[in-house]
């Protein structure tokens, strides 16, 4: 395979671990208008937007990811959740964009926690004709013989299949949960949320950390607490039929910041995602391991 297929193929392979691994908060929102609602006012909202979206399964989705430094990514499509699965196309911009190997639009699929990235044309012709990778996260830290990894990876694909439905319920469970007030998104009438978790409450009101173990749940609050990470905030703009329309997390780091920001429509709509046929997809694993056998097979040729 070719040195640009390699880097498109790695291109890919970041771009889906950056929406993997994401998770997040928002820098400081609008002033609220008069009028907030109580506590209990705005428990009894959000209960009634969760158990909604609970109930609708799926829906079209725009996401927004912006990163500091390097530009900011789109991805457009559906989004099923229970189960996860995912079929969207990803566009980038800014920094990311302006490498000549980064395809102007890439489609991601998930299924069954498995991502499958179509690297393209020029891909598919180095590659037999095979234009989509294959990337198995669970299956890649299990390679790497590393049991830590695998369970952050785990919680990283959960993150990737979290509903919006369960964001709201994080978003309860925060001490500082308000009432901004009602705005207009798009057009529709709203009332907008907002609240912040620290880090270990997130952890505490996350499920996906129940996969680690007591010691590896305090390392992980301990590398976050040196890495510089601050809390996580969620804003949520819930309309008069009780469904999120748009939502923004993000995660502050001193890198700077990742928002993620993701418009929701046509709840229930169809999600039936279908992988690619396996004549046409390519392991990334394998990939790499047929790289490793090329190097050592250079090695002992020089060596000789």
């Amino acid at each position: 395979m070719g040195m640009t297929a390699w880097r498109r193929a790695g291109v890919c392979l970041t771009a889906a671990a950056v929406v993997v691994g994401v998770a997040g908060c928002q820098d400081g929102a609008p002033a609220g208008a008069e009028g907030r609602q109580t506590r209990n006012e705005m428990t009894k909202v959000l209960q009634a937007a969760f158990e909604n979206t609970s109930e609708a399964k799926s829906a079209k989705v725009r996401m927004t990811m912006t990163m500091a430094g390097s530009g900011s990514m789109e991805l457009s499509g559906v989004q099923g959740w229970d189960p996860g699965v995912m079929d969207v196309t990803m566009k980038t911009s800014g920094v990311m964009a302006d490498d000549p190997d980064v395809p102007e639009k890439v489609r991601m699929i998930m299924v069954d926690d498995v991502v499958y990235m179509d690297a393209g044309a020029e891909q598919a012709a180095e590659m037999d004709g095979k234009r989509w990778m294959r990337m198995d996260f669970a299956a890649m830290a299990e390679e790497a013989g590393d049991a830590e990894l695998r369970k952050r990876m785990a919680g990283g694909l959960e993150n990737l299949n979290q509903d919006p439905a369960q964001q709201i319920a994080l978003l309860l469970e925060s001490p500082s949960l308000k009432h901004v007030g009602p705005e207009e998104i798009d057009g529709v009438r709203t009332q907008h949320y907002e609240g912040t978790l620290s880090f270990e409450e997130m952890a505490d009101a996350d499920e996906s950390f129940d996969l680690l173990s007591e010691a590896e749940r305090q390392e992980l609050l301990a590398d976050a607490e040196k890495s510089g990470m601050k809390g996580y905030d969620t804003q949520v703009w819930v309309n008069e039929d009780d469904y999120p329309v748009k939502m923004v997390i993000g995660m502050r780091t001193p890198q700077g910041t990742i928002n993620l920001t993701s418009d929701y429509s046509d709840y229930g709509a169809r999600a039936e995602v279908e992988t690619p046929p396996a004549r046409d997809t390519f392991d990334f694993v394998e990939m790499l391991k047929e790289l490793e056998g090329l190097g050592a097979d250079s090695g002992a040729g020089l060596s000789a």
